[in-house]
């Protein structure tokens, strides 16, 4: 994905909004949300959906997701006392694995501030090994409710 075309992103390319209100502490010495905010930002959203769409308990699960990538793009700075939307949707679920989209707007502003991708794979919670069968089927179907719309190119 390029560049211009991740900058163009909007709301209604997601399918899973959360609203979080940033903290005096999020901000660096620079004045806006320091980089590693995103991260926590990316882990909060894909998480609270994961426990209310997708049924995970994190304490008791029989599969938990390890993060093996992620990355940022930033267009835009936010700062405190900013309230964002986090934007969540999934680009590819695999047998065991999901490529997450999230992309973070700022209140009363249309133009993306990031977008990130973050990538898990589930793993059976006792031997941290995926399962043979692949995601369980709850996760998998609370994962395509978020999927994205494939468009057709003539």
């Amino acid at each position: 994905m390029s560049y211009a075309e991740l900058k163009k992103r909007r709301r209604s390319d997601y399918g899973f909004i959360l609203e979080y209100r940033t903290r005096w502490s999020d901000n660096d010495m620079y004045a806006h949300l320091n980089n590693s905010i995103y991260s926590f930002l990316f882990d909060s959203v894909i998480n609270a959906y994961l426990i209310e769409a997708c049924g995970l308990d994190p304490l008791t699960s029989d599969q938990i997701g390890l993060v093996v990538h992620s990355h940022c793009d930033f267009f835009g700075s936010v700062a405190y006392p900013a309230i964002v939307d986090l934007a969540l949707r999934v680009n590819k679920l695999g047998k065991s694995s999901v490529t997450y989209e999230v992309a973070v707007f700022e209140h009363g502003a249309d133009d993306v501030r990031a977008v990130g991708a973050f990538i898990h794979v589930f793993v059976d919670r006792k031997v941290n090994r995926p399962a043979p069968q692949g995601l369980s089927p709850s996760m998998r179907r609370g994962l395509e409710k978020i999927m994205k719309k494939e468009v057709s190119k003539l």
